[in-house]
């Protein structure tokens, strides 16, 4: 039976999957690239049958009493002006009245991480070089010298996969670019908001801004129309400069922002695309989260999609033991039409909200009832 697991990525997909199989008494090995648990991030949606897979996980509790307050939210002008107002949605989060949970990222990864076991190794600050993939094993040289083998290799590394980079063909063919960027970064909360969103969207240019659960920062969203050609991933001045040209129109207190932004180390920024393949395994190596089936945050779904895969993996890895063919067919078999519902959420060119009705066959377009009634592992996941 495959025991010795090394996922590749620390986040919601990455600990989600270490959870579930910690807790079935797998060997699980954690490798990061970056040097430390990582702060900061947007606000996530916890939907629709996610929630049932966090109430099965024993923390749907602890993650609603970290939900953001969000109590409405503004859309203003170019100039900063308000233009409407509502108490009933935002647009981070959706409809107010759910029974949905918008949560910071950094705040559901930590409470996935402090669920797990103390057995679990985390290796921060590495990443993987070279995979080599059998039938029965995966040798792994990782960045920092050291060769390991293990029985299976799960690769919950984002949408621009080192894993999918590395094991699966024709990688070029598995991105689909959306033509949009999205720019996230923290600054301090020098506009004192409180409990409330703002927000414009004109054209090819929008952002939303909101602040921590603290209220000491405000966590900002600003997406505008890819540059051609597109910028190096690991560029970031050049990055930034193309999020103060392309928001240099925006007036009120937006060039304050930019200002802040210029300084900070909490900054992300995506050139936005959809992962379509035509397998999410091979061999020992099995992709999950955004690196298999990225939706995009167009959809709101992607953590959702997360942690409902990580939970259905881990069944079929349980249920099928040694044969590792039989499980990563059972998890694509039952996870590949919700994934196709989810997908299907994105539209670049909407310039309001998805439909309730389609976002709510989406976020509940997976029977998840069958696993929800059988328990994985006996031992207890504290540390």
């Amino acid at each position: 039976m495959t025991r010795n697991v090394l996922i590749s990525g620390a986040g919601v997909a990455g600990l989600a999957a270490a959870f579930w199989l910690d807790r079935a008494g797998y060997d699980v090995t954690l490798v990061e690239r970056s040097g430390e648990f990582r702060r900061g991030g947007q606000a996530v949606d916890i939907r629709g049958v996610a929630l049932d897979v966090m109430q099965a996980m024993g923390l749907l509790d602890d993650a609603r009493a970290l939900r953001t307050q969000l109590k409405g939210m503004s859309m203003l002008d170019a100039d900063g002006n308000e233009i409407h107002r509502t108490e009933e949605r935002t647009y981070s989060a959706g409809r107010l009245d759910s029974t949905d949970i918008e949560i910071f990222r950094d705040d559901l990864c930590e409470l996935l991480m402090n669920a797990l076991s103390a057995k679990v190794e985390f290796l921060y600050g590495d990443s993987i070089r070279a995979i080599h993939s059998r039938e029965d094993s995966v040798s792994v040289a990782f960045e920092s010298g050291v060769d390991r083998s293990f029985d299976l290799l799960i690769g919950a590394d984002g949408i621009y996969s080192n894993v999918r980079k590395q094991v699966f063909d024709d990688e070029a063919a598995s991105v689909f670019p959306l033509g949009v960027v999205l720019a996230l970064f923290s600054t301090p909360n020098f506009i004192a908001l409180d409990d409330w969103q703002i927000g414009h969207r004109v054209a090819d240019v929008g952002y939303i801004i909101y602040p921590s659960r603290d209220k000491r920062e405000l966590r900002i969203g600003a997406g505008f129309a890819a540059p051609e050609p597109p910028l190096s991933r690991n560029d970031v001045d050049a990055q930034k400069r193309v999020v103060s040209e392309s928001c240099a129109h925006l007036k009120g207190e937006f060039p304050r922002f930019i200002d802040a932004m210029k300084t900070t180390d909490q900054f992300y920024y995506n050139e936005l695309a959809q992962i379509h393949m035509p397998a999410w395994s091979k061999r020992g190596v099995v992709l999950i989260g955004d690196a298999a089936h990225c939706a995009s945050p167009f959809s709101g779904q992607g953590t959702s999609l997360a942690l409902v895969g990580a939970f259905v993996l881990a069944h079929a890895l349980v249920r099928n033991g040694s044969d590792r063919a039989a499980a990563f067919a059972a998890y694509e078999n039952r996870m590949r039409p919700y994934v196709d519902l989810n997908q299907a959420l994105v539209d670049p060119e909407r310039q309001g909200p998805v439909p309730d009705e389609q976002l709510d066959a989406a976020k509940n377009g997976i029977d998840l009832t069958d696993l929800l009634g059988e328990a994985i592992g006996t031992r207890s996941s504290a540390n």
